[in-house]
């Protein structure tokens, strides 16, 4: 039977990873066909794919009900719950990591976002998930924000994996390369391991789209070379950091460490959903496929691109009309860089109340199981 397009991906060193986690997958024939038919590589979470999954079905009752019973508060259900999702996934994709000599086979499980601008109490819950998950495949997320970037460095130089979130912009990935290279260096100098700290650098893409389409409907009605540009930015705006991947990882400035085993830091396309119909659904798989980096497609970006992609070498395709985006773009009033920073604020701030929702239903749930034990007890 031909390999379907997730399939191919691999064929173009491109790791697709599933951006959902739910309970009853990780056991399921579905998962079993994901790794085998599809070719997945890894996994994603955040607290908007948690809330759902436990708000959302009935997978979580018991636990829920024993955790409740014993007197834990929401955080500590929350934790409880969730955590033992990502041991479970960790555990179904350790096979893999084994077998790819811990290439593939990671799970991405996220600090709070409350503490994005805390770099103290961002280690501090790094280091614990880190120690409580206790699975060398587990990578803890941390956002790129100024407080976040000192967080990094420390973590990886303690051995630390980690997924590297919530960036927009060139400034963003520079800023993040060179956190990861430094704990990297740091780690080196003090005689520790280097050749299995793996970090990734999750690089959100439809977003762009959004937020600069709206600022070129807007310009459009002054400026008749503004809608010419829409749909334009996000594609540009993550081919050419995938060229400063190359000149960072690939060149001098990470030669030294690459000679000691390091391993780069690979970009993942965050935020791959097409949010705009206007768009293909796939768009954001389809053109920005090329090797050293990982896709993380929500459910059904992942069935559209198996029903309908194409795998092909296009990360590297049509450089030059790419910089001439971001330069037209520029020219107009609309500076990417600008516009990763507005993102990102944005982003923190949805981040939280993704959260915020989390603990809510976390607290509806176990107000509702209380309220059973107490009619049940009169």
């Amino acid at each position: 039977m031909a390999e379907n397009p997730l399939k191919q991906l691999e064929h173009f060193g491109q790791a697709p990873w599933l951006d959902y986690i739910r309970r009853t997958l990780l056991g399921s024939a579905e998962f079993k066909s994901l790794l085998t038919d599809d070719g997945l590589k890894g996994m994603t979470s955040n607290p908007t794919i948690f809330e759902k999954a436990i708000d959302g079905s009935a997978d979580y009752d018991q636990q829920f009900e024993q955790l409740v019973r014993e007197g834990k508060g929401v955080m500590e259900i929350y934790e409880a719950l969730t955590i033992q999702d990502i041991q479970t996934a960790c555990d179904a994709l350790r096979p893999l990591y084994d077998s790819t000599a811990t290439k593939h086979g990671y799970v991405s499980y996220e600090v709070s976002p409350l503490l994005a601008n805390d770099t103290d109490g961002t280690v501090k819950a790094a280091r614990r998930y880190w120690g409580r998950i206790g699975r060398p495949n587990v990578m803890i997320k941390v956002p790129s924000t100024p407080a976040g970037l000192p967080a990094i460095e420390t973590l990886i130089s303690e051995g630390i994996n980690v997924n590297v979130t919530l960036m927009f912009s060139m400034t963003h990935y520079n800023n993040v390369a060179e956190a990861y290279i430094k704990g990297i260096e740091k780690r080196a100098q003090g005689g520790g391991a280097i050749d299995k700290v793996f970090s990734v650098a999750s690089f959100f893409v439809s977003r762009v789209e959004t937020l600069v389409d709206k600022k070129l409907d807007a310009k459009s009605k002054t400026d008749s070379a503004a809608a010419a540009l829409k749909g334009k930015a996000a594609v540009a705006n993550t081919k050419l950091v995938y060229q400063r991947y190359k000149e960072i990882f690939l060149g001098q400035r990470f030669a030294a460490m690459k000679q000691k085993g390091a391993r780069t830091q690979w970009p993942l396309w965050a935020s791959t959903g097409t949010k705009d119909k206007a768009y293909s659904d796939v768009k954001y798989v389809d053109e920005l496929i090329g090797p050293d980096t990982v896709n993380t497609m929500p459910p059904a970006t992942m069935d559209a691109f198996r029903a309908h992609g194409k795998a092909a070498a296009s990360l590297e395709a049509n450089l030059d009309a790419a910089r001439d985006a971001v330069n037209k773009l520029k020219a107009i009033g609309i500076d990417l860089n600008d516009v990763g920073e507005e993102l990102q604020l944005e982003g923190v701030d949805l981040f939280k109340k993704s959260f915020d929702d989390l603990l809510a239903a976390t607290t509806k749930h176990r107000d509702r199981v209380l309220g059973g034990e107490h009619r049940a007890a009169k």
